[in-house]
């Protein structure tokens, strides 16, 4: 059977407005407001909020819910396992674990934060000031760093000991001096890469002077990464504080850290190992927590991810 042929009648003109078809129809959206989109569309990353805005909360509410002292020595009831009184137990000298793991917390996360924060103050400034002038500038910082980076960690913290007194910010002070060096390799590589970005030079055309460009245009538009790099610091601090506690080098006593409470614990874990448990949960949670929001953070300011 053949097939019909088709002619000019069976075709109908398709007409086309030229300026409908050009016109946006979507709403047009910024690169950190499609950022902040993306984030919340991560449940896990929310998760992660979630878990550190109520282990904040309950740092600093937690001795008021239970009532009790987290200096205080009760021999008669050491060792208790968790009750009605004690929620999380006792400790070998009576003390409530459930009070000091809060107070544990709130000094936990208060290290993990200052560090983070003055790691991110000189590491940024630092970094995007050897990645903008360059040359011997930038040579000198970057071997200075290398020379910091060389030198052992556990080495510099245990020298502050002998020379500064035991306390909080001495451990702060030895986390900073060393911790600022990758927040300062990362921005610094950034700002190289754009410094010779075209806005860069029509604003340097324009008379822009080196500080406007430098605090204007170059650092903020290194603020994903400096975001990404802060969240994944904290938990490293943290840890790090964890570690030296074990190890004896942490806050002084009565002061209570997650870290202090595992060393406390560890030797008495065969028979009471409640009192391992919660401090240890806690520093897993809040690690895991904090290295979520910085996943989260990291794919939702990735420009290829974009859409």
């Amino acid at each position: 059977m053949a097939q019909p042929r088709l002619t000019n009648v069976d075709f109908e003109p398709l007409h086309i407005d030229h300026e409908e078809s050009e016109r946006i129809v979507g709403k047009s959206t910024s690169f950190w407001r499609d950022a902040f989109r993306r984030f919340g569309r991560n449940k896990l990353a929310i998760a992660g909020i979630v878990v550190i805005v109520l282990l904040a909360v309950m740092a600093l509410m937690g001795s008021t819910i239970s009532g009790q002292d987290y200096k205080a020595n009760d021999l008669i009831n050491s060792n208790q396992t968790p009750t009605a009184e004690h929620w999380f137990g006792t400790d070998s000298l009576g003390r409530d674990i459930f009070t000091r793991t809060w107070e544990g917390a709130k000094i936990s996360l208060f290290i993990g934060l200052m560090a983070a924060t003055l790691d991110l103050i000189i590491g940024v400034i630092l970094g995007a000031f050897a990645g903008f002038v360059g040359g011997k500038t930038d040579e000198y910082i970057m071997r200075f760093a290398d020379i910091l980076s060389s030198v052992p960690y556990l080495l510099v913290v245990i020298l502050l000991m002998v020379v500064l007194p035991q306390g909080l910010w001495t451990m702060i002070i030895a986390m900073v001096i060393t911790g600022w060096i990758n927040m300062a390799r990362i921005v610094r590589g950034q700002v190289m890469q754009l410094r010779s970005e075209e806005y860069v030079l029509a604003s340097r055309a324009l008379g822009a002077s080196k500080s406007r460009l430098l605090f204007k245009h170059l650092i903020p538009n290194t603020l994903g990464p400096i975001l990404v790099t802060l969240t994944l610091t904290v938990p490293s601090a943290i840890f790090t504080e964890a570690f030296l506690s074990f190890l004896g080098l942490g806050v002084p006593a009565p002061l209570a850290s997650w870290g202090v409470m595992t060393s406390e614990a560890l030797s008495s874990f065969h028979y009471y190992p409640y009192q391992l448990f919660f401090p240890a949960f806690f520093i897993c949670l809040t690690m895991l927590a904090f290295n979520v929001i910085g996943d989260g953070l990291r794919d939702a300011l990735d420009p290829k991810e974009r859409k």
